[in-house]
């Protein structure tokens, strides 16, 4: 098994998660409840079929989360596709896959703000949204500066509200689906609406729900089992939390049938908690409002703010950032420079963009759906070209497939995310020219 000191780094991290820990990792990231907050632009997006959607996805990051599983097996760095494509291809192509999935990870925590304080708006709209991303803002740093047991520990018990809460709404949903005769297998398919073009523009907002299985990558340095660990997990989760999307928002279309559309942006933003309150009342309502808040601007938003500066560490480590982010401290054994970076970042656009959710959902899909397509270039070069190793099946059809379909996706997005994503990437490649002109060319321990 390879040890960090293969790969020019010394442990600074502490390792103290299991597979558990990384199951729970994984699903709160990307939250079993995450198609509450996001339903309506699917919803609309693919008239309805929100169900297929999320099928779809899943098919999609399977062939990532393989190729995934790959890569932090042969490099158990705390980098994720940063570390594989940087050593996979060459380092320039490292820090542009990082550079473009660092637009992910550094938005990521400001939607899960933006979208907690939304739904807390059902309930307390006297209350200023931006009041809210201040507060989350602050409680997730402090907790993140505490350590990573702590937020392992955080993390369970909201996964298990988030399970109760969602475990309510399917009885709720199944018993008012009965009662009204309405079962149907339309929001899977429906022939009048579909049309590959418009599920695969749904999907590029929908994977923002999938997003997280390949931030468990991040704590290769903090796991112990070694990189088989981090694979496993990967895949489990993954699939666990599929499950859970499609089951959930098949019985939400149920609820509305022969609705194609919510209209008006605040109906689009709230529309899956007026679904709970049409399946059993206003109590309802507000109880998947309040647990959905919490689950994107506290559960979700503190393993992305941890994943982040994980990222940002690795980066700064080998100075492709500023070092003074790879500092960690002793005691906590934290990358506390990098946590409170993003959590800067976080506070001044959560404020800015607050009620803007459909475009930071697809601007944030842009940075991540673009560095998955690296991962896989990565796959295939590292494995059949550097090692010269035959496996072909696992080593490029795998990778070959899953850049296929998220190249698709990709093509589908928003334009507005696809402009803004491009100018991300070209101020990445400006930093690699600027850095090779001026003689500091991006290099990597070892290599």
């Amino acid at each position: 098994m390879s040890e960090l000191s293969d790969f020019g780094y010394r442990q600074e991290l502490r390792r103290s998660l299991r597979l558990r820990d990384l199951l729970v990792y994984g699903l709160i990231f990307m939250v079993p409840i995450a198609p509450f907050a996001i339903f309506g632009v699917v919803f609309n997006a693919s008239k309805g079929m929100v169900p297929l959607t999320y099928v779809i996805g899943l098919v999609a990051m399977v062939f990532t989360a393989l190729s995934y599983r790959e890569m932090s097996r042969a490099f158990p760095v705390a980098g994720s596709v940063y570390t594989y494509a940087g050593r996979g291809i060459a380092p320039w192509v490292g820090f542009l896959a990082g550079w473009a999935i660092l637009l992910d990870y550094l938005l990521v925590p400001t939607l899960l703000y933006v979208t907690g304080a939304a739904a807390l708006g059902t309930v307390l709209p006297a209350v200023p949204q931006w009041l809210w991303v201040v507060v989350f803002v602050a409680l997730n740093t402090a907790v993140n500066l505490a350590g990573i047991e702590t937020t392992a520990q955080v993390n369970r018990w909201f996964l298990i509200v988030e399970l109760v809460v969602l475990a309510i709404f399917v009885v709720a949903a199944v018993v008012a689906v009965s009662a009204r005769g309405a079962w149907s297998f339309t929001p899977f398919f429906n022939a009048a609406e579909f049309s590959p073009g418009l599920v695969f523009a749904a999907l590029s907002v929908a994977v923002l729900s999938f997003l997280g299985f390949d931030a468990i990558s991040t704590q290769s340095e903090e796991v112990q089992g070694g990189p088989r660990v981090v694979g496993r997990a990967t895949m489990v989760s993954l699939c666990l939390v599929a499950v859970l999307f499609i089951v959930q928002t098949w019985l939400a279309a149920l609820l509305v049938p022969g609705t194609t559309e919510f209209v008006g942006q605040d109906a689009t933003n709230q529309a899956f908690y007026h679904v709970a309150g049409l399946a059993a009342g206003p109590w309802l309502t507000v109880l998947v409002a309040v647990v959905s808040a919490l689950a994107a601007a506290v559960a979700n938003s503190l393993v992305a703010q941890n994943a982040t500066a994980r990222l940002l560490f690795s980066m700064a480590r080998d100075r492709t950032l500023p070092p003074f982010l790879a500092h960690v401290n002793e005691k906590r054994r934290v990358p506390e420079r990098a946590v409170l970076l993003v959590a800067a970042v976080s506070l001044i656009l959560g404020i800015f963009f607050v009620g803007q959710i459909e475009f930071l959902s697809t601007l944030v899909n842009f940075g991540a759906l673009f560095a998955f397509l690296m991962l896989h270039v990565s796959v295939a070069v590292y494995h059949l070209i550097k090692l010269r190793q035959r496996t072909f099946g696992m080593h490029l059809v795998v990778p070959l497939i899953g850049f296929v379909i998220i190249g698709y996706v990709l093509w589908n997005a928003d334009p507005a995310a696809k402009i803004g994503g491009l100018v991300w990437l070209a101020i990445g490649l400006v930093v690699i020219l600027v850095r090779t002109l001026t003689r500091r060319p991006i290099t990597l321990p070892d290599l």
